[in-house]
């Protein structure tokens, strides 16, 4: 079975900012490797990155899926140490429509702190604003 992502490579390799992480790699292995978030949402947020040049995550190979948890498990340990969170997000954003700015797959490990936001409830959902309340609704839709 073969899959084409809707989400465009990215038409300059050269210049994509994931090719080419300078000094910025916290942790590695063959496939994939880890950094900072240049542009952080809260404190320890990091990226996983795969090493070969692909747009979207359903594209990468299984190996290189597998090495990207295996980062982020590491990764989780290295935030926890430094940071000590209360909790994580664990996103990646596939395609245009989903927000990807950056045509290179990248994993986001987003540390959370109790506080951070007035109501965490719903998490991920959030992206999608009137999707985040899904307990009360199921609550709501259960009624009678």
């Amino acid at each position: 079975m073969s899959h084409r992502s809707d989400t465009p490579a990215h038409k300059n390799k050269e210049h994509c900012i994931f090719c080419e992480p300078e000094d910025r790699i916290i942790l590695e292995n063959d496939l994939a490797y880890a950094m900072f978030d240049k542009f952080p949402v809260s404190e320890g947020h990091a990226l996983v990155i795969p090493k070969r040049h692909v747009a979207g995550y359903f594209d990468l190979l299984f190996e290189e899926q597998i090495a990207c948890l295996m980062i982020i498990n590491d990764l989780k340990k290295l935030i926890d140490k430094k940071y000590n969170p209360d909790g994580y997000n664990v996103g990646v954003n596939v395609g245009r429509t989903a927000g990807q700015s950056v045509f290179h797959v990248h994993i986001h490990l987003i540390p959370r702190y109790e506080g951070d936001v007035d109501n965490p409830l719903g998490g991920i959902r959030n992206v999608i604003a009137n999707k985040a309340d899904y307990i009360t609704k199921k609550f709501f839709w259960n009624k009678g």
